[in-house]
């Protein structure tokens, strides 16, 4: 993980900003002397965010929301993921943060067990905001250990089978056929099937057919990016929720997680024996530095799971036609993904607590929402405005149902909460990197679930 801390270029400011700011300076050189603020001054509320892409979105809310309340002015900052978090937790150190910051499920619960964001739900109730006009769970995911709510639904996102179109009728499949693969770990079942056929070795011999060389892949049917560490998204989870395993005994703030649970262990055996026969690399290649999105560019994957953010960028890859289909049916009789979302929160030291609000409010509206569906980039929190997005992807050729469905189903699972995140994965990474490249067993998983639930027993 990189620790540099390299700023990425700034969103810009309001004209207004500037010009207050210039005026500002104008009249403190004529004094010659600082004097008192201006009370008729905007306050200017820093925000930041870490995806490059959905800031223009963001501005337009930002705009928006600036010219119905002139009082306020909006400064976004986008950070990139790892330094993101690297500068926020020391930004939350400094008692320096910025007042408002997108939150994610898996950062959160360490912020709120160190009281740094401001707890909303008294606000909540005296706005009458409609906490129903989101889709189901999202709420719940900013709960506190002891009540409260600490963010408002911002957008959400499930996982889906991203696939080589040209590659996936070479080998015979269409896309229709992909929403009907279902898979076991015994067999692998249609799904494993349809992964050899994709693969093929050096020769232009498939997965399936006699002289395949396993060693040799030109091709692999799936590509990945790491051992998923505990949480495992966009590696195994869609096959473990679907073979009947769930995180913790309840969720959010769990008491233990079930990493010894034998339906993981049989999902990851049967995961990292798409390997050993050569349909997906080995860990070695998978981290080496080549990214999947590259790979899946450049044909060496012919296909991915993979998460709704990056629909787009899938969809705009040069010289390759990339289509999207849910995660396979597993044994449970149903197909399954992590159901993640993210917040917007507010620093609890922020100066500024009511015009903070204010902008979390309006992030939360079907005002600025819809203006983020009509982006494709992400599917927001509200239900009316999710809708949007689905049809503002179909427009860009994304088959954004592939995503959907796990809503509409509900086969969405929430992702753990836990403010011992940080702490279970130092255990959960190199346990599950140890399995994937085959110096131990997936039974060794047990073990370390024994670690990871006396973390929690310290809590108790």
């Amino acid at each position: 993980m990189t620790t540099h801390q390299h700023r990425t270029p700034r969103a810009r400011r309001s004209r207004r900003a500037a010009a207050v700011g210039a005026a500002l300076s104008a009249t403190l050189a004529l004094a010659g002397c600082a004097g008192p603020a201006d009370a008729d001054a905007p306050v200017t509320l820093t925000y930041w965010m870490w995806d490059a892409n959905q800031v223009p979105g963001y501005q337009q809310c930002a705009t928006d929301f600036e010219a119905a309340n002139p009082d306020v002015l909006i400064n976004i900052e986008q950070y990139g993921w790892d330094d993101y978090w690297t500068q926020l937790t020391a930004r939350m150190v400094a008692e320096s943060a910025p007042d408002v910051f997108v939150d994610h499920a898996q950062q959160f619960g360490k912020y709120a067990s160190f009281d740094q964001i401001l707890d909303v739900e008294d606000r909540v109730e005296e706005s009458g905001l409609d906490l129903e006009q989101y889709q189901p769970g999202l709420v719940d995911l900013w709960r506190g250990p002891e009540g409260g709510l600490y963010g408002l639904p911002k957008d959400w996102d499930s996982v889906g089978l991203f696939f080589n179109a040209d590659l996936v009728a070479e080998a015979g499949y269409t896309p229709e056929d992909l929403w009907e693969l279902e898979w076991n770990p015994q067999d692998g079942g249609t799904f494993e099937q349809f992964l050899a056929r994709l693969t093929v070795d050096e020769n232009g011999v498939r997965g399936d057919e006699p002289g395949f060389d396993k060693d040799r892949v030109a091709v692999h049917g799936m590509g990945y990016n790491e051992s998923g560490g505990g949480f495992g998204q966009v590696q195994w989870a869609s096959f473990a929720l679907s073979n009947g395993w769930t995180y913790a005994d309840r969720n959010p703030w769990p008491t233990e997680l079930a990493y010894e649970d034998p339906a993981l262990a049989e999902a990851i055996t049967w995961y990292r024996s798409l390997v050993e026969k050569g349909y997906m690399p080995p860990l070695a290649v998978a981290t080496s530095g080549i990214g999947t999105i590259e790979s899946m560019g450049s044909g060496s994957y012919a296909s991915l799971i993979e998460g709704a953010w990056n629909a787009r960028a899938m969809s705009e890859l040069q010289g390759v036609d990339i289509g999207t289909a849910p995660t396979p049916i597993g044994p449970s009789g149903h197909r399954a993904s992590v159901y993640n979302g993210l917040s917007d929160a507010i620093y609890a030291g922020t100066p500024h607590p009511d015009e903070a609000w204010r902008w979390v409010e309006y992030l939360a509206t079907p005002e600025c929402q819809d203006v983020v569906a009509q982006q494709a980039r992400v599917f927001p929190a509200i239900t009316t405005a999710s809708e949007k997005a689905v049809a503002a992807f179909e427009e860009i050729g994304v088959d954004a149902d592939a995503f959907a469905v796990h809503v509409r189903e509900g086969t969405g699972v929430l992702p753990p909460v836990t403010g011992r995140w940080a702490e279970v994965q130092s255990i959960m990474q190199p346990a599950m990197d140890s399995v994937l490249s085959f110096r131990s067993d997936p039974d060794s998983l047990a073990a370390a679930d024994e670690r990871v639930d006396r973390l929690f027993a310290a809590d108790s």
